[in-house]
């Protein structure tokens, strides 16, 4: 039986090297392969594990698969676990499964046996979680909101990012940039860092020129981005209660130090940057894609730019290279109805999709995104659309086609988009020459309330694949189907006894699948799901 170390321990400032391990693999269970170490398995946030070889079509029902245990921890865990493989503790070799909840704590558990590992908090001395801010989205504390990213170079321990909210003694309110070491909890980078910024602008909270971040004023609700060295976070406010503009920022991965900051709506306010949890989207070249809230969009046009800088309700392409910046961008040509009516994209993520070819033999390099509007947005990222007050200069939009409504992200498979709107059954739309179908190929018997599902996808390349999504529900119910179908192959509710329920259910799960296992995040916990034993299965 492995041993484990437990740790607690109140987060001190203070320089850490990052400890260098051997690392061993034994055999697939060890294998980097899996490794799930951002929102959504990689940052096309395509939701796609193609490397799973043990959960099947035949062996994903309700006699050979089910609840192997629950773990429990401290708060909400709204952000979805992540999973880092072969971490070297002591004298033996872990996989781990991170957890970080709303109650300001990250934990590290052995990812197939459940035994904790280590747990931290990064609340400092005298400090409490904050407040859920006037607004009952986060609630009842804030602390830690978004999905991490880890960084795991060969050799090392991997280092653990994450943005928490707290609350001094004094009532002042802080976000904090940490990096941990994975296989200690321990603080790396002299951090944490605390968040400030300034950008230059007129909009909301500027003073003498600029716009100024306030932290009491923003949640980081966005999963956190890893790209060419920087960790990059974009920011939501607490419902809409003004000032707020639309603030994502760069800081160095081995340093904590801000590299660069940009404001959306610097000249306007509101624009903030929500996802329902999806992370900012990045390519191979430098370029983020994100979809942009409800707020001000400067229709005077400058190069066929807004001429103040504001892009409210945007389907927007950074460049990250030497700083970011607006490269491109997509704005709908009844952005001030959609403004004004609190239909905007921001509710949606982005998701980037593998180059396709047309019928002339064309490749086009693909985004789709979805909001509140019940429209499917798919634009060239090379040639984005801008504006036109007349009408839609867009690769392809679908208008419609999700009713009910986008609180949440796509998935994308072996050539279908999977989308689970509010209300609304999974549905897979199916790409032929470089174009969606206008209709749905395929759905699920079952729908998903408030807000929808966020679908996940194992599969061992194009075989077996597995769509695994959870229902916002008390019990909470996970489900998985049959990617080519969408039959259901299993769900929790199915096994007598309750055996498989897991706990409550919680707003913007995303199933996590690695090694056999598939962990769901629950408002006081992590369920995990897996082959049976003999012994443990119920007829």
């Amino acid at each position: 039986m492995s041993s484990f170390l437990f740790v607690l321990r109140r987060r001190r400032p203070h320089p850490v090297a990052l400890s260098l391990a051997c690392i061993s693999l034994f055999g697939a269970s060890l294998a980097f392969s899996q490794d799930v170490l951002t929102y959504h398995n990689n940052n096309a946030r395509t939701g796609l594990n193609a490397s799973e070889t043990t959960l099947t079509l035949n062996n994903v029902n309700s006699s050979a698969f089910g609840k192997l245990f629950t773990l429990s921890v401290d708060g909400l865990v709204d952000a979805e676990p992540l999973y880092l493989s072969a971490v070297s503790i002591g004298s033996v070799t872990h996989n781990l499964l991170i957890v970080a909840t709303e109650h300001g704590s990250v934990y590290a558990f052995d990812a197939d046996s459940g035994s904790p590992i280590w747990h931290v908090t990064t609340l400092k001395s005298g400090e409490t979680t904050s407040d859920n801010r006037g607004c009952s989205q986060v609630t009842p504390e804030i602390g830690i909101t978004s999905t991490p990213v880890i960084r795991h170079p060969a050799g090392s321990n991997g280092v653990i990012y994450t943005v928490a909210m707290s609350k001094d003694a004094s009532h002042n309110y802080h976000q904090r940039l940490h990096a941990l070491d994975a296989a200690t909890g321990n603080e790396l980078f002299n951090g944490p860092v605390d968040i400030a910024a300034k950008y230059p602008g007129t909009g909301d909270n500027s003073s003498g020129g600029f716009v100024i971040f306030d932290p009491s004023q923003y949640k980081e609700r966005s999963g956190l981005l890893l790209l060419g060295g920087e960790v990059y976070l974009a920011w939501a406010s607490h419902c809409d209660i003004r000032p707020y503009t639309g603030w994502i920022m760069g800081y160095s991965a081995t340093t904590l130090l801000q590299k660069t900051v940009l404001d959306v709506t610097p000249n306007g306010n509101e624009g903030a940057i929500w996802g329902s949890g999806a992370g900012l989207t990045a390519d191979n070249s430098g370029n983020i894609f994100f979809l942009d809230a409800n707020g001000v969009f400067d229709t005077t046009l400058k190069s066929g730019f807004p001429a103040s800088g504001d892009y409210g309700n945007s389907f927007v392409r950074l460049t990250a290279q030497g700083g970011l910046a607006v490269a491109d961008y997509f704005e709908m040509d009844n952005e001030q109805q959609e403004n004004h009516s609190d239909t905007d994209l921001g509710s949606g993520g982005a998701v980037l999709l593998p180059p396709m070819k047309d019928s002339s033999g064309t490749t086009w390099a693909l985004a789709a995104g979805a909001g509140k509007d019940s429209n499917l947005y798919l634009v060239d990222r090379k040639s984005m659309g801008k504006f036109n007050p007349n009408s839609n200069n867009i690769y392809q939009e679908l208008p419609g086609a999700l009713p009910g409504g986008i609180w949440s992200m796509p998935a994308y498979f072996n050539g279908r988009l999977y989308y689970g709107p509010v209300g609304q059954p999974i549905l897979a739309f199916q790409f032929k020459n470089a174009k969606l179908l206008t209709t749905p190929v395929a759905q699920t018997t079952n729908a998903f309330g408030y807000p929808g599902a966020t679908p996940s996808i194992s599969a061992n390349k194009n075989q077996n694949g597995i769509v695994w999504a959870a229902e916002n529900t008390n019990p909470a119910v996970l489900h998985a189907y049959n990617a080519a179908t969408l039959h259901e192959l299993y769900n929790t509710n199915q096994a007598a006894n309750g055996r498989d329920h897991f706990g409550a259910g919680n707003k913007y799960i995303t199933p996590l699948i690695a090694h056999g296992k598939v962990y769901v995040g629950t408002t006081n916990g992590v369920g995990v799901f897996g082959l049976l034993s003999p012994a443990t299965d119920t007829k």
